[in-house]
Parts: structure tokens; sequence; C-alpha cells
């Protein structure tokens, strides 16, 4: 439910555009002196180890000329390891980098991620799914549904391997037990087994009762630690190996972290929320020698804090920016003093900033001359006795005394946020090259504003929210020359409810196109693959409160529908299937309402085939520019 507008919409834009430098996959050594990241721009993406004083480039590595990389991690001796991909040949090799040569420790027949060095440093862990049949992920493509159903599941399991080992595909042999899908984990300091989160049976619908358990690392053995009342993210064992801390909330998808830090004692117990009240969401966490380190979202800010008994201490790094590594928003040293990120605003492009974790300085300039597409505001207002936040994106250039038509993207979610991203194409982008203005809000029910907040639209969707969305709305009024006669609206997923929801409660926006939305919360629950999501947000299941499912339901208002609505959706997608968006569209067509419907084939949870993208790119303004007017 967490699928982006941006990431829809995300292909080529304008030719002429040179593709700023990214930097993904972010790890930091444990000494606190190197950074390893995947550089990719315009050429091929290759592994790049920089230093963290002044950011010099110390090596760079391309083993494989057709895999992708990711999944970089370093070991205490300083060691380097790494995924390498080939889709073609549906492999993917660890390598291991030691005196400057690559070397693969093992070849998995499938797809793997998330490798980590023993403490010792003599092994190394990794999570793989032998024979995938899909990508990792409920967002990602689903199967083909033929046959007998729901017998089969891809299975994500630990491996460990000895790091001086080459290992052949056939002889990759995971060490948890089958049945079993492991999400996340952590190694316990003495190397003897993991704190991980995981579930029985179907990994793309059951993250959400997943229990924080160990698993042994010689045997396989798991015990269960705690089954938090929340959903969990980010198992991180104190380096005493006494104690887990982990972040739980009410989440909406496996990825999109937010919520509270809690820890429960390594050998079980009922976990301790240590920082309940907090007016802000943690989004990654590490627990390093020095203590517990956590990133934040507070408000507009991104930061950087470290974590006590009594909650979070004052930031020691913050800015209005989005923060990103490899595993997690920042990595720390070993002793937690050193940190370092990718940051990137709407009008900054990527750098890497690396450092004292209280103090860390740009490193790279790669991006330095990019010059920036639009102006960003941050937006407060209150409402119904909460306190929201946005973003308001204009044109560059744009007349402060001419009206213009503004667009409101609604974010995945509903436990998600809009977060500063550099603009420079696709989604977001495009509709301000085309000069309407932008406007990203964060309801209740986003991260950003603390855990009650997140949960305030609990059994609320389409209520509380949508009044926070017409709200800012009006808010943004106030503040820039909207023309408040040509509003649009959009979303993906949660936004793409939103979009199909408000039709029936409002006639402010005038054109609006739903992506991968639900119009029918009673049929949805039976036909998506990922119905345990639901249950945190509904309480019961659809069998136990129909009305609770009815109520947030579209379909069931299509009369007071008017508004033109352009609807898309991929093929394959398990989190909303199409059958929401064909129920839409005839019941519009029924109406009269000018509609149109695009299914984009073998998509799932997202457009992601450039071609497609780009198709729906052009759609998408095109709609707007119908029924708002050309904005320039």
């Amino acid at each position: 439910m967490r699928l982006l507008f941006a990431a829809a919409l995300a292909s080529t834009a304008a030719p002429a555009l040179a593709a700023p430098m990214q930097y993904g996959g972010l790890a930091l050594s444990p000494a606190g002196d190197r950074i390893a990241t995947v550089d990719s721009g315009s050429g091929r993406a290759k592994i790049v180890v920089r230093a963290v004083k002044g950011g010099a480039v110390l090596a760079s590595y391309d083993p494989c000329a057709t895999c992708s990389y990711s999944g970089l991690t370093f070991a205490g001796d300083g060691a380097l390891a790494f995924l390498a991909r080939d889709r073609a040949k549906g492999v993917v090799a660890l390598d291991i980098v030691e005196g400057g040569t690559v070397r693969t420790v093992a070849t998995v027949a499938g797809i793997a991620q998330t490798p980590r060095f023993s403490p010792d440093g003599k092994r190394i862990a990794l999570l793989v799914t032998i024979g995938a049949a899909k990508e990792a992920g409920a967002a990602q493509a689903g199967v083909r549904q033929v046959g007998e159903i729901g017998e089969k599941n891809d299975e994500q399991r630990l491996a460990v391997f000895d790091r001086a080992a080459t290992l052949a595909p056939d002889a990759v042999a995971p060490v948890s037990p089958a049945g079993r899908y492991i999400y996340e984990y952590d190694w316990t300091p003495d190397g003897a087994g993991f704190a991980v989160t995981s579930a029985l049976g179907n990994g793309d619908a059951n993250w959400w009762v997943a229990t924080l358990d160990h698993v042994d690392a010689a045997t396989g053995a798991v015990r269960t630690i705690a089954k938090p009342a929340t959903q969990l993210n980010f198992p991180r064992v104190s380096p005493d190996g006494k104690s887990v801390a982990f972040i739980g909330g009410l989440m909406s998808d496996f990825g999109s972290v937010g919520g509270d830090v809690w820890t429960v004692p390594l050998a079980g117990g009922t976990p301790v929320n240590v920082t309940e009240g907090a007016k802000a969401t943690a989004t990654s966490l590490d627990w390093t020698r020095g203590g517990l380190r956590a990133t934040l979202l507070h408000g507009d800010q991104a930061e950087i804090v470290a974590v006590g008994d009594k909650g979070y201490a004052a930031p020691l790094f913050a800015r209005p920016a989005s923060f990103a590594a490899g595993d997690g928003r920042a990595a720390f040293s070993a002793d937690g003093r050193v940190a370092a990120m990718v940051v990137q605003d709407y009008a900054h492009a990527p750098a890497i900033f690396a450092g004292a974790a209280a103090k860390p300085a740009q490193v790279t300039h790669d991006n330095d001359a990019v010059a920036p597409m639009v102006t960003a505001r941050s937006v407060s207002w209150t409402n119904d006795g909460f306190t929201a936040q946005g973003w308001l994106l204009a044109p560059i250039g744009a007349d402060p005394a001419k009206k213009a038509p503004m667009i409101t993207i609604v974010h995945g979610g509903p436990a998600a946020a809009s977060v500063p991203g550099f603009i420079d194409r696709g989604g977001a982008a495009e509709l301000v090259r085309a000069g309407f203005y932008v406007f990203l809000p964060n309801p209740r029910g986003s991260y950003g504003q603390g855990e009650a907040f997140t949960a305030a639209n609990r059994r609320d969707f389409g209520g509380g929210d949508l009044r926070d969305i017409l709200a800012g709305i009006d808010a943004v009024e106030k503040i820039a020359p909207i023309d408040d006669a040509r509003l649009g609206l959009t979303g993906g997923s949660y936004g793409g409810f939103m979009a199909m929801w408000a039709n029936t409660q409002t006639n402010r926006f005038k054109a609006i196109v739903a992506g991968a939305g639900l119009s029918n919360w009673v049929s949805y629950y039976g036909t998506n693959g990922i119905d345990q999501w639901m249950l945190p947000f509904f309480g019961k299941t659809l069998y136990e409160d129909y009305e609770a499912y009815e109520k947030p339901s579209a379909i069931y208002h299509m009369k007071t529908a008017r508004t033109p609505t352009f609807i898309y959706v991929g093929e394959r997608d398990i989190e909303v299937p199409p059958t929401q968006s064909v129920e839409y569209w005839h019941a519009l067509k029924d109406q009269g309402v000018p509609t149109s419907l695009v299914i984009y084939a073998e998509e799932g949870h997202g457009i992601r085939n450039p071609v497609n993208a780009l198709d729906l790119q052009k759609r998408t303004i095109a709609w707007f520019e119908k029924y708002l007017g050309k904005a320039k």
C-alpha cells in the first residue's frame, strides 16, 4: 500500500536532461573511515569506495558486465562484501573484496539480499530465496494465478557461509527452517544466532503478523522472543547481547517504516516502548557500542538522534531533507561516533554526507551544478486538533501575481510520508514542468508527528485524513496564487483510494488521476494478496465487521461522483488487484462521468517498465490539461 505517485511515473523525462549521480546502498566501515556506494548516473553503475575524510575515491569495482549490484557491507577488518545479480541467468553472486581482488563466495539460484558478516568476520549470513517465482515483496508483480491457488509460496530463508568458501548454486543450504519467511535479521554478538522478524506461510501477506524470533546459527532452531502488538522493523541486538531493539508501530507495508523504539530481553519478555509519546517517527535504527542511534522524521525535519531509556536525546544532526543508506536511513560506525548517508531535498540533488554524527559534512560534489526546477516550501496547518504538515512545490520563476492550477498528490500508505527528494524527472517533476503547482500533504495517518498521529485514521479512512487534506489546500491558497477552480488530485495505492473516495465526497477537484486505488473494501478483502495488513487498521476481519469496510468504500457512493477520472493499474498487482479499478471505472461509466482506464501489462503495484511509465506520464499530463486547462 506504499506505492508513491512519483515512483509510479519514474521514467525518463526530456532526453536533454542529464541524470544526476545517484548513490545507492551506502555502507560505512565499522572503523568509520570508508564509505561504499553503488554509483549510477548516465553511465553504467559501479561500486565506489571513498574516504570519509574528504571523499577521495579509493577504489571502484565492476566485476560483472551483466550484473546489478546491491547489499554492500563491511567486515570488522575492512573487507567489503556485496551482491552481483545477473537477471538473465537467474543467479546472484555473493562477492567479497580482499586485498583489492574480488572473489565469489557463493552463488544463489534465485534472489538474495542483506549480506552481513558475523561479529568475528569469519562468516557471512544472507537472506536467500532459492528458485524464486517473483521478486521479493508484495509491491512486485505477482505470479499468474492459475492451477491450485495458495499452495506454494516463495520462502526467504537465512543462509550462512564460511568467508573462505567458494560454493556452487546447488551447494547453498539455508539454515533457517522451511515454511518460515525471514524478513530482517541481526547477528547476536557471540555469533551463535540471530534476532529475526519472521512469519509462517506467505511472506507477502504475513509481515503484519510477524514475530520477533531467535534463530540458532548452527541448527536453525527457532525460539520466539516476543509477539508485539505492533508491526516491527529493524531488529537490532545490543552489544552485550542482552536486549533487542526494534521499531514498532502502525505500518502499512514492509519497507514503509515508522513508529516508536521498543526494547525487549533477547531471552524473551514483554517489549517496552522507550519513546512513548514522542512527537516524531523513528524511521531506522542501529545499536552501536556508543548506544542506540535512530533516524527520525520530525515534522519537516530528518534527524539523527541518540536513544536512551527515557526517549530521544536532542538531535545530533537535522535538516529539511531526506536521508538514505543501504541498511537504514543512515549508517554508523561501530562506536556510533561517525555517520554517513545520502542527503537530498527538493532543490538539491543527492550528495553523500559523512563525518562526526553531530556534524557530517558533504563529501561528494558530482551534483553541485545540477540546477533545481522547483522552489519548495514547508506548510503546516491545524485541523480537528491535529497539526499536519506538507510541501508546496512551485515552478522556478512562477509569476506570484498569476493564478495557477495545482495538483495535490496523496502519498501511499496510509502510514508513510511525502519527504523531500530532488525533483528532476517523472511524477511531480513533469507536473511542475507543465506549469502546475504541486501540493504534497502529510495528513493524519502519516509519519512525522508521532505514533498517535499515525494511528489517528484507524477505522476512519477517508474521514479525518480527507478533511486534513482539504484544510491543507486552504492553507496553501492563503500563501500561494492557487486558482481554487483549477484543482486536481492524484495518488497511488492509498493515495489512489483517496482520489477515488474524494470524488464521492467533494466536487472541489475538477480532475482526478487514481493509480492502483481501492474502490470497494468489501471485494478487496477477498481478492488481494496481503489481507493481513487491514487488521491493524480495521480492528477486525471483514466477516466480523462488514460495516467498517463498507463505510469507506467509494463504490457505495457513486451517485455523488462527478469529477472526470483517469485510472491506471498494473495487470499483476497483488496489493491492489486491477478489479478494484475496473469496478470504479464501470461505475463512473454508468454515471456518465468522463473516465479512462489503462491496465498495464505485466506490471505490479507500481508502473516500472520505462515504456509504460512514459505512457502514463503523458496520459496524466494530458488529463489534467484537458480538464484544468494548460498551466503555461
